[in-house]
């Protein structure tokens, strides 16, 4: 069975009721920011391709009051249980460290526009940790949308300038090299529609998602990934340098043909990871409009075309999402169109299109394949919802 995703209103309450036995008031300022599952175009963002993400239902919350103590003090209801839960930092001296929870909140109040109160806050999620659907990006985006309610946004920010503060902040208080893609969908998604990003012009085209009859399967293989390893960023600067052998500002503008022409320029593995790009940016761009057309097996076998790029090409995937896609798409006579990994890579989750009449069997299906493997999945049934958005107590 599909487990049951926490309402907003669940995790309010719940942030509330902590905040007051923590810090003896009642908050009465409330953001909340969606995690997000990237239907197709993984890899593609921070080489200015296009990506296809959807806002998730899985929400982070954040609760809280200015003060003038020049002292924040904040407390995470999720999060590490290896990590300190409560933390205190200056307003006035916000510089990255430990809990590495903290650096995400820290991140964003020094990215802020205007100058920022010291506050008092409680965070509570219900987004995947460690699972690819940007746990990160909801805290940032919810850390921004709570932090502008106190007069830190600075007046009449564009909504590009807060995403782009929001990514500066996970590059340079959690050290990951992200793209745009997830503060952008956190900030700009939109209840029944999935967005094409363009990432290059910072601009996205919203795509309706509204057949009752068709849904999105997230399937968290609970295998965690902490891309702030050599990883992402090996395979990052393996793109940006294959981008100047080709004589292009980013493997955007960069076709096929120029691959092959300058194949013997590359090593192997640099071939391959941008050949996974190309194609990927291209994939994204069909992807879409055979959604729009209500062309399901064209987008399951992009997805499929996309899973199997990231796992031989990029070499992303794991043992686990290989197992789960594979088990899913044992499915595909039942009702599933395609299945592929979603997110940085290494673990986390897959994501599933399939007819909604078919979700209950191929849970079970899945469930008892990677059971029997000595592994236990989480299933999620998520509806595209909005994007972040301020909460009145």
């Amino acid at each position: 069975m599909a487990s049951e995703i926490r309402n907003v209103d669940e995790l309010v309450t719940e942030a509330c009721a902590a905040f007051e036995k923590r810090f003896g008031s009642k908050p009465n300022v409330a953001s909340r920011a969606p995690g997000r599952v990237n239907l197709i175009g993984e890899h593609t963002d921070y080489n200015g391709g296009f990506v296809f993400p959807m806002a998730l239902p899985m929400v982070t919350v954040m609760v809280g009051n200015p003060t003038a103590s020049g002292t924040c003090r904040v407390e995470t209801l999720s999060g590490s249980t290896d990590e300190p839960r409560y933390t205190e930092f200056s307003v006035d001296e916000l510089k990255p460290g430990a809990p590495k929870w903290a650096n995400y909140v820290k991140g964003v109040a020094a990215q802020m526009p205007g100058k920022i109160p010291s506050f008092d806050a409680v965070i509570c999620s219900s987004v995947p940790l460690g699972g690819g659907v940007s746990s990160s990006a909801s805290v940032e985006v919810a850390v921004y949308t709570f932090l502008e309610q106190m007069g830190g946004g600075g007046q009449d920010t564009p909504v590009i300038d807060k995403i782009l503060r929001c990514q500066k902040a996970e590059h340079v208080f959690a050290g990951m090299p992200c793209g745009i893609m997830d503060q952008f969908i956190s900030m700009m998604g939109k209840e029944g529609h999935a967005l094409l990003i363009d990432c290059r012009s910072q601009q996205g085209r919203l795509v309706p998602m509204t057949d009752p009859e068709v849904v999105v399967l997230v399937t968290n293989s609970n295998v965690k990934h902490e891309l702030t390893g050599s990883e992402y960023p090996t395979r990052r600067k393996q793109c940006e340098t294959a981008a100047k052998v080709l004589g292009v500002s980013s493997l955007r503008e960069a076709t096929e043909l120029d691959l092959e022409d300058k194949k013997a320029d590359l090593d192997k593995e640099t071939y391959r990871r941008v050949r996974h790009v190309i194609t990927e940016i291209r994939r994204t761009e069909e992807a879409a409009a055979a959604l729009e057309n209500g062309e399901y097996d064209k987008f399951g076998e992009l997805m499929i075309a996309s899973h199997n790029s990231l796992r031989d090409d990029y070499e992303v995937s794991c043992k686990e999402l290989d197992q789960l896609v594979e088990f899913a798409m044992e499915m595909k006579s039942e009702g599933v169109y395609g299945s592929r990994m979603t997110g940085g890579g290494f673990g986390g989750c897959t994501v599933t299109l399939l007819k909604a009449s078919a979700v209950d069997k191929v849970i079970d299906h899945i469930n008892n394949k990677y059971k029997a493997n000595g592994k236990a999945a989480t299933f999620y049934v998520c509806p595209p919802s909005d994007g972040a958005s301020k909460i009145k107590l």
